[in-house]
């Protein structure tokens, strides 16, 4: 008995990581071009279909977007894993995970 309970318990573990992982974070920056004076919403709660962008989603989590705007137009590498410490924008921090 005690087998068959343990044989459970790491079934649901290794199923609930899988889950877990499968709604991770992305482990790299997304590069994309920002266009000035366009206000941009990053997802921090990283249950936007849209990723990076907010689309709504976290209205079931704690998580707020954090709104930027760029005074020029050019190319960002907006972070990815959300564990940057300059978000939106990406300081390598996925390389440690």
């Amino acid at each position: 008995k005690n087998q068959i309970t343990l044989r459970i318990v790491v079934e649901h573990t290794r199923i609930f990581k899988k889950r877990k992982e499968d709604k991770m974070s992305k482990k790299e920056p997304h590069v994309l071009d920002i266009k000035k004076d366009k206000n941009y919403a990053w997802c921090q709660c990283n249950e936007s279909e849209g990723q990076p962008f907010c689309d709504g989603s976290h209205s079931k989590t704690d998580h707020q977007p954090i709104v930027f705007k760029s005074d020029t137009s050019k190319e960002v590498a907006l972070c990815g894993c959300k564990q940057s410490k300059n978000a939106p924008y990406c300081d390598g921090t996925h390389l440690s995970l």
